[in-house]
């Protein structure tokens, strides 16, 4: 850490000493806020943020740990590994935590105890992909991937604790530390919602690395920012027999094949153009000889819509499409949303009152010119469930390095991280966290005995 960033971090915390020095002559000793600082004090908290995360102690740590994360890659609720070097990385800092909470999530704590308490997430699991970059910190895992950046996520999440553990004495109300399992289609923050982790929490922050947005910005939107999502799989069941006379079959193949192209009519014919919805088949199995119909057939997909009633109303027409052309060709269907399996993810909607507290921070870290703006993805990210619960704010952070080949896209068996990004998703972290309870403590006043304390 250098001489000006200690010495610009003596000056604030003397300030603060200094006033309750005063106060105790008075006899009055209030909570300390953000209103004691200058909007340049809270600025520089952000700044020096940034620059202790870009020291080569905090860096090279993170670096090493994403690598092992890596390397060692889990599916959803299958994360023990990754849930062990967690909290073993917060009992070095000493930070206490929960576990386990939905299976293989840690739920860690930095602070007083006390409100206001505010959420930094991370999601841990990894994709059923084989990696094809070929690199020293390879996936040891056949079959399995960190496609999606979740490596880098876990270990922004732990950085962010680093440095909010060193400045813990000076948090005003507590920071609570989400290692969520099972992102990819598991429901893990459904889960982990269920288990009471936003109990006394009134906002929660998270973000996803970006190979799209360049490094050093971010970027995000008030409102609506992701679609919902869900899954479908269909069974079409006819009658097997000879190839060569069709004519004492009953083939689902041909009922599978029209229940397809039905489907997307239902977005280019039924659906609002102003209104974006997503009907697409990924999976179609059936047969297994040249000569053969066979008796059955399974197709499946997703769905994807922005609004949770646009949603509601695409899965009924889903299910009607399939049912009703597997009967035109004298076939039977079965169709399974799969939700005791993949609940059904709500669209994310950004608070608008934490999108003012994001401008500010990530301005004051990164420069306004930094911020990008974003229209609506059709992706879908679980962090939907938190922000139905209490306000939260989802933002992308730029990987992208105009100097280099281009990354491939997440999902992708040549997905890699730029891992300079990662001291810039720690210190955010850090600082989105940190300042919001600096900011929003006059509005939480402890009152005796309506509080649970966590530590």
């Amino acid at each position: 850490m250098s001489l000006q960033r200690e010495g610009a971090r003596t000056m604030v915390f003397s300030k603060w000493v200094s006033l309750i020095f005063i106060l105790h002559l008075f006899g009055t000793m209030p909570t300390l806020s953000s209103s004691f600082l200058t909007a340049k004090e809270l600025a520089n908290t952000s700044v020096n943020f940034l620059s202790d995360a870009k020291s080569p102690e905090v860096a090279d740590w993170m670096v090493g740990i994403r690598r092992k994360i890596h390397e060692n890659p889990e599916l959803g609720y299958e994360e023990f590994e990754t849930s062990q070097l967690i909290r073993n990385e917060l009992d070095k800092m000493g930070i206490p935590y929960k576990y386990p909470v939905a299976v293989t999530g840690v739920v860690g704590y930095i602070g007083t105890g006390r409100p206001p308490f505010v959420a930094i997430r991370a999601d841990m699991d990894a994709l059923a992909m084989q990696e094809s970059v070929e690199w020293e910190h390879k996936s040891k895992v056949p079959g399995k991937m960190h496609a999606c950046g979740h490596d880098a996520h876990v270990t922004m999440l732990l950085g962010a604790a680093k440095i909010l553990q060193e400045y813990r004495d000076n948090l005003q109300g507590t920071v609570v530390l989400l290692f969520q399992p099972a992102e990819e289609g598991g429901g893990g923050a459904a889960k982990m919602i269920e288990a009471g982790v936003l109990e006394n929490v009134v906002a929660i922050f998270g973000f996803h690395i970006s190979h799209e947005v360049p490094i050093g910005s971010v970027a995000s939107k008030p409102g609506l920012i992701r679609a919902g999502s869900g899954f479908f799989e269909a069974v079409i069941s006819g009658k097997g027999g000879h190839a060569a006379i069709p004519q004492h079959t009953i083939d689902p193949i041909l009922a599978a094949s029209n229940a397809i192209v039905s489907l997307q009519h239902l977005v280019s014919r039924e659906a609002d153009p102003l209104d974006s919805q997503v009907v697409t088949v990924t999976k179609f199995n059936g047969g297994g000889a040249f000569n053969v119909i066979p008796d059955s057939v399974t197709i499946g997909g997703t769905l994807r819509a922005l609004s949770t009633e646009t949603f509601m109303q695409l899965k009924q027409r889903i299910e009607e499409v399939i049912t009703g052309q597997a009967a035109v060709h004298r076939c039977s269907a079965s169709v399974d949303f799969l939700q005791h399996y993949t609940p059904f993810s709500p669209p994310t909607v950004n608070s608008d009152d934490l999108h003012e507290h994001y401008l500010k921070v990530a301005g004051d870290m990164l420069g306004v010119h930094n911020l990008k703006g974003i229209k609506p993805l059709m992706g879908a990210e679980d962090f939907s469930f938190f922000t139905e619960v209490i306000p939260g704010y989802y933002f992308f952070l730029g990987m992208k390095n105009e100097t280099r080949k281009p990354l491939a896209s997440n999902h992708s068996p040549y997905f890699t991280v730029n891992e300079d990004a990662l001291p810039y998703g720690a210190a955010l972290h850090a600082s989105l966290a940190m300042r919001y309870l600096l900011e929003q403590q006059p509005k939480f006043q402890l009152v005796e005995g309506k509080v649970h304390d966590e530590l």
